[in-house]
C-alpha cells in the first residue's frame, strides 16, 4: 500500500507544519499563508509530538521514514492484539485475527499515511491487551496467597498511557477511556477486592488525564479559553466556525462524495451550484434561494456573517420543515456511508466510482471492496455472539463512537477505522467457532466409521 498509493496531502501537512514549529522553534505552531507563525489549538499535540520526535532523529520531512516507522508499530500491535484474542479464546482465534489484521486493506493504505489512524489503531490494540493483562495478573495474584502482593502495575501503567495517547491523538479517542476504563472494576473477578480494583481505577484515571490538565493550561494562558481537548470545528479562538453553512450542510449531506465536491471547497475555494445534489433542495422556491447564496458566495470566495445568517436562516427553514429526516434518516444515512461504502477514497479510484458507464473496472472493484468491508463486519458481529471476556466493553465503544459520528455534518469513511481493531478480535473469535464446528462433525464421523469396522 505504501508503494502503490503513498500520501501525505491534506491534514497530513497540518501535522507537518505544527511539527516543524515545534521541533525548529520550540512552539506547538502553525505557519499560515503568509510565512506567519501563530500559536493555535486546532490540533491535540499527540500526533504533532510524535512527527516532531521522528523529523528529529530521521530529518524534517521525511515522511517515507514515518511511514516505514508507523507500518512497524502496526504490525506489532496486529501482534498484541493477536495475543490479547489467544488470552480471551483460543490460540487458533489469536492466529486467525492476526491475519485479519495484518491483511486487512483497509487499514494498511492508512498506515504509511502520516495521519492519526494509524497510531490510534496502535493504542487500541495495547489498550486491550494492557487490560486483559491487569485483570489476569489480579486474579493469579489473588488465588496464589505467596504473590497476593504482587502488583500489576506495568500492565496497568501500559493500559492508562494507552486510553491517554488515544484522546491525546484525537479528541474522540476519550472514547476509548469511557469504553473500556470501567472493566477495571467491573469486570474483575468477584474474588479480588472492591477496593483495591477502585483504587486502581482512580490512580488510572487521574494520572491518564495529567498531559490534558497541562494542555487545558497552556491553551488558557495562551487563549483565555478553556480547550482541554480541541474544538469541534478546529478553529482557533476568534475564528468563525461558520456554523450557518455547517447546519445548513447538515440538512443534506449523506455521502463522502458531497464531503470532498461540497464541504471541503467552502471557504476559499469555488462552489459550483452543479455539484449540489437534489436533496439540498425541498422546492423550486430553495433552489433559487440556494443558488442566489451559491452565487453571493463565489463573488469572493467568503463565508460572511451576512451569508452564514443566511444560511443558517435556510438551515432552520429544512429542519423544521423535515425534522424526522434532520434528525434521524440523514444522520443514520451519513453512518451507513462511512460504515458500508467502498473504502477506495485513498486509491486511484474515481469519486463517483459507481458511474458504470465511465470507468467499468473501477466500479467492479469499488464492489468487491465493499464485499470485503462488510465481510470484516459480518465476522465482527458474529463474534460478537460468542461473548468472549469483555465484549462487552467492546460492543461499548462501537456504540459510544456510533452514537458519536451521528452527530457530524460530513462522512469520511476514516472515521470508522477505529472499528477494526475490535472487529479483527472478534472476527478472529467467530472464524474459530465457524470452523471448529465445520471440522468436529468430519472427526466424529471418521471415528465412528472406524469403529464401525
Amino acid at each position: 500500500m505504501f508503494r502503490a498509493f503513498p500520501q501525505g496531502q491534506g491534514d497530513a501537512l497540518i501535522y507537518g507544519n505544527f511539527a516543524k514549529n515545534v521541533l525548529l522553534h520550540g512552539q506547538f505552531a502553525i505557519t499560515d499563508g503568509s510565512g506567519v507563525i501563530h500559536s493555535s489549538l486546532i490540533r491535540l499535540p499527540g500526533y504533532p509530538l510524535f512527527l516532531a520526535a521522528c523529523f528529529r532523529v530521521f530529518g524534517v520531512d521525511h515522511y517515507n521514514a514515518v511511514a516505514y516507522l508507523q507500518i512497524a508499530l502496526e504490525l506489532g500491535a496486529c501482534v498484541l492484539l493477536a495475543d490479547f484474542v489467544r488470552r480471551i479464546s483460543t490460540p487458533r482465534a489469536g492466529l486467525n485475527a492476526l491475519w485479519l489484521a495484518t491483511m486487512c486493506p483497509f487499514t494498511a493504505v492508512y498506515a504509511s499515511a502520516p495521519l492519526t489512524e494509524s497510531l490510534t489503531f496502535d493504542v487500541i490494540c495495547l489498550a486491550l491487551w494492557s487490560l486483559q493483562r491487569t485483570l489476569v495478573v489480579w486474579e493469579v495474584a489473588q488465588n496464589q496467597l505467596a504473590r497476593r502482593d504482587r502488583p500489576a502495575w506495568p500492565f496497568l501503567a501500559l493500559f492508562t498511557v494507552a486510553i491517554s495517547v488515544a484522546a491525546m491523538l484525537r479528541p474522540d479517542g476519550a472514547l476509548l477511556a469511557c469504553a473500556l476504563w470501567p472493566a477495571l472494576t467491573f469486570s474483575r473477578n468477584r474474588e479480588i477486592p472492591l477496593a483495591r480494583a477502585v483504587r486502581s481505577a482512580i490512580l488510572c484515571g487521574v494520572v491518564s488525564i495529567l498531559p490534558f490538565a497541562v494542555w487545558a493550561g497552556r491553551n488558557w494562558h495562551t487563549f483565555h479559553v478553556f480547550e482541554p481537548l480541541a474544538p469541534r470545528y478546529a478553529n482557533d479562538p476568534g475564528e468563525d466556525p461558520h456554523l450557518g453553512w455547517q447546519h445548513w450542510v447538515k440538512t443534506w449531506c449523506l455521502d463522502f462524495a458531497c464531503t470532498e465536491e461540497v464541504y471541503w471547497n467552502v471557504p476559499d475555494s469555488p462552489l459550483d451550484f452543479n455539484d449540489l445534489p437534489a436533496r439540498a433542495f425541498d422546492s423550486p422556491e430553495q433552489r433559487q434561494q440556494t443558488a442566489a447564496l451559491v452565487a453571493d458566495y463565489n463573488k469572493n470566495q467568503d463565508l460572511t456573517p451576512d451569508l452564514d445568517a443566511r444560511f443558517e436562516s435556510l438551515a432552520r427553514q429544512r429542519a423544521a420543515e423535515h425534522p424526522l429526516r434532520n434528525a434521524i434518516l440523514l444522520p443514520m444515512g451519513r453512518l451507513a456511508d462511512m460504515t458500508f461504502r467502498p473504502r477506495v477514497e485513498n486509491l486511484t479510484i474515481d469519486l463517483h466510482w459507481w458511474e458504470y458507464h465511465h470507468h467499468r473496472a473501477e466500479t467492479r472493484f469499488s464492489w468487491v471492496y465493499a464485499g470485503v468491508n462488510v465481510l470484516f463486519l459480518l465476522l465482527g458481529i458474529i463474534g460478537f455472539f460468542y461473548r468472549p471476556r469483555l465484549w462487552s466493553y467492546m460492543a461499548a465503544y462501537l456504540v459510544l463512537r456510533s452514537f458519536l459520528l451521528l452527530t457530524i455534518e460530513a462522512p469520511e469513511t476514516r472515521y470508522t477505522l477505529e472499528f477494526f481493531p475490535i472487529l479483527f478480535a472478534t472476527g478472529g473469535i467467530a472464524l474459530q467457532r465457524i470452523f471448529s464446528r465445520r471440522i468436529a462433525p468430519r472427526i466424529d464421523g471418521s471415528r465412528e466409521s472406524r469403529v464401525t469396522g
